[in-house]
This record gives structure tokens, sequence and C-alpha cells, in this order.
């Protein structure tokens, strides 16, 4: 149970009714070919890729691939790190490892390095410019990784009114050794957590959770 993933899939609507008015457009097009003479055909074929174009474009989210277009993690999180540094907050700070929990409420002197996990899963390197597809659905943007080597996997951010209100990021690193499993969870202002599941040959699975809530 520690170790899940949330899919979140937009909607996608497609209009029947101009897909089949296309088609069958389209076949008496084919059928009255020898009367473009009377632009009737020409007629037909114009309505038709209209309808072609209505159909394609409805309701599809976004799906987009382009330079410098990735949500900026790292700038983010240093932002994120001042500001709080400023704020002095207090957190409520839970430390689990396989079940054994402990908790306490702290003061981080180090917000940089409280927040470093995050700031490491940042995406934008000019080699990477056409690693992921970005998928955009209404508040939603998810960046999902075309290369299953990439650590950072999937990045799921939702926004309401340009402000980010919450951000998901799954890592994976594989290697001859070990196996980690990573999600991050952030709420701005609230609560951050980052659970991790690593499988470590010869040694076996160990559960970890660092969790953090600011007053």
């Amino acid at each position: 149970m520690f170790w899940y993933k949330r899919s979140i899939k937009a909607e996608i609507v497609i209009p029947n009714l101009f897909r089949d008015l296309t088609i069958k457009l389209l076949d008496l097009t084919f059928l009255m070919g020898y009367r473009n003479k009377f632009g009737i055909a020409k007629l037909i074929i114009w309505f038709g890729e209209i309808c072609i174009g209505l159909n394609l474009t409805s309701c599809k989210p976004e799906v987009r691939q382009s330079k410098n277009s990735y949500f900026n993690i790292s700038s983010y999180f240093a932002g994120k790190a001042r500001d709080y540094t400023k704020s002095n907050f207090s957190v409520i700070k839970t430390v689990s490892r396989n079940g054994d929990t402990e908790t306490k409420t702290v003061k981080i002197t180090n917000w940089p390095g409280e927040l470093s996990v995050f700031s490491e899963s940042d995406i934008n390197k000019p080699s990477w410019e056409n690693s992921y597809k970005i998928t955009a659905s209404g508040n939603f943007t998810i960046y999902k990784a075309l290369e299953p080597n990439l650590k950072t996997q999937e990045i799921i951010l939702k926004k309401q009114q340009n402000k980010l209100v919450y951000l998901m990021i799954f890592n994976v690193i594989n290697n001859k050794l070990f196996q980690t499993k990573e999600k991050l969870t952030f709420y701005p202002d609230s609560l951050y957590s980052i659970r991790r599941k690593q499988h470590v040959r010869f040694l076996g699975t160990n559960d970890y959770l660092i969790e953090g809530k600011l007053k």
C-alpha cells in the first residue's frame, strides 16, 4: 500500500455526429465526381474538410513538446526555500522507516537542503528538451517521460489563477545494486512528503517516509 500511483486522465468526447456526417459527405463526393463542373462536389469537399477539422480538434487535451516549456522546478523550490527561511515556520515532521514512526515539531534551519529532493527532480536540461510529453487539461499539466532510463518519470501539477496548488513527482532509479521509487508531494505553504521504496540487492526492501506539515 506504501507505493501507489494515481492516474489522472482527461475525458475526451468525440463528436460522432460530425464524424458520421463527414464520412457520408466524402462518400457522396466520390459518387458525384463527374459533376465537378457545376461546383457541387467542390462545395461538399469544402464542407467535409470543415467537419473533419471540428472532429479532430474537439475537446482534446493539449499535447505539446517544445523547447524550454517545462515547469522550472529548481527555480520554484529555490524561491520557496528563501520564503520559508524568512518565515521561520515550525514544522511537524514525521520520519518513518518500515512503519517505525517518529514525529516531532522542529525548526528547519536549512530549507534548501530540506527541499533538495524536489529541486533535484528538475527536468529543464537542454539534452532533455524533447524527452517529455506535455499534456495540459484544465488546471492540470502532466509531464511524462518518453525514455524509461530518465530518473524523473512523471510530474503532475495543478494551478489555479496561475498559482501552483499542488505538485507530484514520480522518480525511478535503477542500477545493478538497487532500485528506488519515489513519490514526492508538495502543497505550497502547507505540506510536503517524500515516500521512497528502495530494494537493495541481497538486503531486501525498505519503505521510507518523510513528511512535514507547516504551521
